[in-house]
């Protein structure tokens, strides 16, 4: 699977792939980086596979009091295929080559799905419930596995 980052001006450079369905998060990537900066490699990244974007992957920010979240969300022909583990380990290895004390997180809604069973394999803790200002009560999950999973 490739990676490619999405630019702070949202202009992806992709030779070959097909990225029809792209502008659909490139647009709110490139907004999140106005309301939280833009700092390699604390950014968002596309996910190719076979030619055509898979899904994508992001940190929501660069690290705030030591504190980094992930996000990934796989487009649905791409489903069910390991990609969205593959992009969270992605971002788990970047913030740990770049900052190994860095915490990381991520956020679910609180019901048991794809995502739950994806943190839990890599080695991430529910931490409990916390509140979002857009989505209500939310689950926190804290990566406790210290070494990048295979």
């Amino acid at each position: 699977m490739q990676f490619i980052p999405i630019p702070r001006d949202g202009g992806v450079w992709a030779p070959g792939v097909t990225l029809p369905v792209v502008m659909s998060v490139i647009t709110p990537t490139v907004q999140m980086y106005e309301r939280r900066g833009y700092l390699e490699p604390w950014i968002g990244y596309l996910a190719i596979e076979g030619g055509r974007c898979a899904g994508t992957c992001s940190f929501t920010s660069p690290p705030l009091e030591g504190v980094v979240e992930i996000a990934y969300f796989t487009f649905p022909d791409f489903e069910r295929r390991g990609i969205a583990t593959c992009m969270a380990q992605r971002l788990i290895s970047i913030a740990q080559e770049r900052d190994p004390s860095v915490k990381i997180i991520a956020h679910t809604l609180m019901k048991e799905n794809a995502s739950t069973h994806i943190l839990r394999k890599l080695g991430f803790v529910n931490t409990g419930a916390v509140h979002h200002p857009k989505d209500g009560n939310i689950w926190e999950w804290s990566y406790e596995q210290k070494i990048n999973p295979a």
